[in-house]
């Protein structure tokens, strides 16, 4: 088979899940004046475009809870809550494609390039996504993790397991990766990619901001999903002639 495979991540290229963060954060907050019966006066809500800055600039949850006026065990409870939620079927429904990401995913099948999710999310969740904003067409295979809390922790470990298992299954498969790319917007997609012997693409239009990105070394630093697939579209172009 010589068909072109790419790996990508399904949070940050693909799906925006700021909202869905900004409003756990909120609800969250509302949760923790709630259990005080209205005491947590100093309460402070920071603004979206806050809140989204220190996420993609790795801010500590912990701090952004003290700069919201938590102390001490407040924090606590409210980082519970916080896991609690951020995968609650409500708030799912804030997530929305992102803005190129369909005109990306179109490039990528004009071109026969064949786009392998590795996600920390359960796989119906991912399917079901999909299934709403007519995507199924735009992905080969899947791989995603059993567990709905793997996602929000995006630890290091859980991705390299995830694109291991998705390599070794499309090399059995017979899909020619010698060409592939590991495509995400966090460290840990970019590392998972290192330490597979993969080109790495980070996205700068998800949770990490450029400058942390390129503190990782990725071979390419991309604003999104559409940009990439132009280069690949270029690079399949040069090859046919």
């Amino acid at each position: 088979m010589t068909r072109s495979t790419i790996f990508c991540d399904f949070d940050g290229p693909i799906v925006d899940v700021s909202e869905r963060y900004y409003m756990t954060y909120c609800r969250g907050l509302e949760q923790m004046q709630t259990l005080a019966h209205g005491g947590e006066g100093c309460i402070r809500y920071l603004s979206k475009a806050q809140f989204w800055t220190f996420k993609q600039n790795r801010v500590p949850d912990r701090q952004i809870a003290h700069w919201s006026g938590l102390e001490g065990p407040q924090i606590d409870r409210f980082l519970d809550l916080v896991s609690g939620l951020v995968n609650h079927p409500h708030l799912l429904s804030h997530d929305q494609i992102q803005a190129n990401a369909y005109a990306g995913l179109s490039i990528f099948q004009q071109c026969g390039v064949r786009v392998v999710l590795v996600t920390l999310r359960p796989p119906d969740q991912v399917m079901q996504f999909l299934a709403q904003h007519d995507l199924d067409w735009a992905i080969s295979d899947l791989y995603g993790m059993p567990t709905d809390q793997a996602v929000y922790q995006n630890q290091a470990h859980h991705k390299i397991e995830r694109l291991q298992t998705a390599i070794a299954a499309q090399k059995r498969q017979g899909y020619n990766l010698k060409h592939a790319w590991m495509i995400g917007d966090t460290e840990a997609d970019i590392m998972a990619g290192q330490a597979l012997g993969l080109e790495t693409v980070a996205v700068t239009c998800g949770i990490r901001s450029p400058s942390y990105l390129q503190s990782f070394r990725p071979t390419h630093l991309m604003p999104d999903l559409w940009t990439v697939a132009q280069r690949l579209q270029q690079q399949v172009m040069l090859g046919r002639r």
